[in-house]
C-alpha cells in the first residue's frame, strides 16, 4: 500500500482556491535539434512513452473512509496522456510579455484531483520559433529535487540519445479493498500516541539548543519577527510570474573573491533586488526580510516513505543593507549560524508532526484563517519563501530539443504571497518568481533587479579587492 506521509498529505490539506499547492516550471525549448521536425503529436507520444509506467505520473489520491488517515495513492488504470498533455500557442506577437502572462494563467488554475495530480501544457510561437513546455505537479508528489529528477526523466544529454533513466521505484502500490483502508486508518490513528511519543524528545531538545543559540546570537531568524510587506496578507487564486536569467560563471567569480558559497550570493541578490523593489515604491521596511528556505533532508533523513524530503530554515536577506558587499559578507555569517542550527534539528522533525495532521480539522482551519483575514492581524511568520534548485551543468535535451532555461516556480501561501526559486542550468542561473496578482501585479519589477544587482556586487568585489578576502569571516 502506497500511503501519503504527513507531509505529503498536508499539502493536499493546505489547498484552497486560492492557496494552489503545485509546483511549476517553464522550460524553453528550441525544437530545431530534434532529430525529427517537431509536431505535437509526435511530442506528445514521446512523453506518453516516457511517463506511463513512472508511478508518479501515473497515480492517483484515493481517499481512505471517514478521513481516519492520509489518503493512499493507486494506479491510474485509466490513464490517458491527452488529459495531461495539451496545446496551446502563445497570443501575438508572441513575446515575452505574452507567454508570462499565459503561463501565469495556467498556474492559476488547479489540478483535476480525480487524475494523477500533473499537466503540461506545449506552448508554441514563442519568439518565432521555440517552444515553451509549461509543467505543473502537486507538491503531494514531489519536493524540489524529485520535481528535477521527474523532469530530467524526459531529457538527454545528446539530442539523439534516450532520456534519462529515473532513479527509485518503478512500482505502483498494491491495490488495497475498503475494508483494509479502514483497518489500517483505525489502527494508524491508534498510533499516534506512540508516535507523539516518539517525536516529543528529539522536539524539546530541538528547542532547548534553540533557546541557547538565541541567547548566544547564534540562531537562525526567528520566525513571526518579519517586517510586514505589500505582500504578507491574503492572498487570492490569481498569479502573476516573472523570469529572469544571470550568469553562473559571475556568481561563481564573487563566491571565490569572497570566500563564500553560492547559496550566500544567491541569497544576497535577492535581497538586493527585494530592497530595490520596495524602495521603489515607498515601502522598505527598516528591519530586513525573512525568507523561508527550503532545505532537501533526502540524504539524511530515516524515513523511507514520502515524496517529500524537506526541512526549511529561516534566513535574513539583508534588506536593511544598502552596501551590496556589506550585505554578502553579514549573509555569509547568517547563513553559517543558520546552517548549524538547522544541522542541529532532527531532520526528520517536519515529517514527524506533519502525521498529525487531520484532512478535516487541517482543511476547515486553513478556509477559516483565509476567510477571517487573519493574515493581517498578526505579525508575519515569514515574507516569502526563496529556494535554490540545483540543476545540469551541462546542456541537456527535452525529447531532442535543446533545453535553453528551465524556470522554476513554488507555491505561495497565506501571509507570505511571493515565492522565488532559481536553477542553475549549462552556465547560467534562472530565476522564477511566482506571485499574488493583487499584492504583486508587476512580478518583472522585481526580477529585473536580479541581475543588476549581481553586477553592483561583482562591481563591489572589484573595487575591493583584494582585501574582501580578508573582510569575509572564516
Amino acid at each position: 500500500m502506497d500511503r501519503l506521509s504527513g507531509l505529503d498529505a498536508s499539502f493536499l490539506y493546505l489547498e484552497t482556491p486560492a492557496q494552489l499547492m503545485h509546483v511549476c516550471g517553464v522550460i524553453v525549448i528550441d525544437p530545431s535539434t530534434m532529430p525529427t521536425p517537431y509536431t505535437f503529436d509526435a511530442l506528445q507520444a514521446g512523453i506518453e512513452r516516457q511517463v506511463r509506467d513512472v508511478p508518479e505520473f501515473t497515480r492517483k489520491l484515493r481517499r481512505v473512509p471517514l478521513g481516519l488517515d492520509h489518503p493512499i495513492w493507486v494506479r491510474d488504470r485509466t490513464f490517458d496522456v491527452e488529459r495531461h498533455v495539451h496545446r496551446l500557442a502563445v497570443p501575438s506577437p508572441g513575446g515575452y510579455d505574452e507567454m508570462a502572462r499565459l503561463v501565469a494563467h495556467l498556474a492559476s488554475l488547479p489540478l483535476d484531483r480525480s487524475r494523477p495530480l500533473w499537466e503540461m501544457w506545449v506552448i508554441e510561437g514563442y519568439r518565432d520559433d521555440q517552444l515553451v513546455v509549461f509543467f505543473k505537479m502537486h507538491h503531494s508528489t514531489v519536493d524540489g529535487v524529485s520535481g528535477a529528477s521527474l523532469v530530467s526523466h524526459l531529457c538527454s544529454l545528446s539530442p539523439d540519445e534516450a532520456p534519462l533513466a529515473l532513479g527509485g521505484s518503478q512500482e505502483h502500490g498494491r491495490a488495497v479493498s475498503r475494508g483494509e483502508l479502514l483497518v489500517r486508518g483505525l489502527a494508524s490513528r491508534t498510533a499516534l500516541p506512540v508516535h507523539a511519543a516518539r517525536v516529543v524528545a528529539p522536539t524539546v531538545k530541538g528547542v532547548v539548543s534553540s533557546a541557547r543559540r538565541a541567547a548566544q546570537g547564534t540562531a537562525m531568524a526567528a520566525p513571526l519577527t518579519a517586517p510586514r510587506t505589500s505582500f504578507n496578507g491574503t492572498i487570492t487564486g490569481h498569479r502573476s510570474i516573472a523570469l529572469a536569467d544571470m550568469d553562473l560563471a559571475e556568481v561563481r567569480a564573487v563566491k571565490k573573491a569572497t570566500g563564500t558559497t553560492v547559496n550566500d550570493v544567491v541569497l544576497a541578490v535577492t535581497g538586493g533586488a527585494l530592497r530595490a523593489y520596495l524602495d521603489e515604491r515607498g515601502e522598505l521596511p527598516d528591519s530586513t526580510l525573512i525568507a523561508s528556505v527550503p532545505v532537501s533532508v533526502r540524504d539524511v533523513s530515516k524515513r523511507s516513505g514520502g515524496s517529500n524530503k524537506v526541512s526549511t530554515l529561516f534566513a535574513r536577506l539583508g534588506t536593511d543593507i544598502e552596501d551590496p558587499l556589506e550585505r554578502l559578507e553579514a549573509m555569509a555569517g547568517w547563513n553559517r549560524n543558520a546552517k548549524d542550527h538547522h544541522q542541529a534539528i532532527s531532520a526528520d522533525s517536519l515529517q514527524d508532526w506533519a502525521e498529525f495532521a487531520a484532512p478535516r480539522t487541517f482543511g476547515l482551519a486553513v478556509r477559516a484563517y483565509a476567510g477571517l483575514r487573519l493574515a493581517e492581524k498578526h505579525p508575519p511568520a515569514i515574507n516569502l519563501v526563496v529556494s535554490n534548485v540545483p540543476g545540469p551543468p551541462v546542456p541537456i535535451y527535452f525529447l531532442g530539443g535543446h533545453v535553453l532555461a528551465l524556470y522554476p516556480l513554488g507555491p505561495i501561501f497565506h501571509s507570505a504571497g511571493l515565492n522565488i526559486t532559481v536553477m542553475s542550468n549549462d552556465g547560467k542561473v534562472h530565476v522564477g518568481a511566482i506571485a499574488c496578482r493583487e499584492s504583486v501585479p508587476d512580478a518583472d519589477a522585481l526580477v529585473r533587479h536580479f541581475p543588476t544587482e549581481l553586477a553592483r556586487v561583482r562591481d563591489a568585489v572589484a573595487a575591493a579587492a583584494p582585501t574582501v578576502g580578508e573582510r569575509v569571516p572564516d
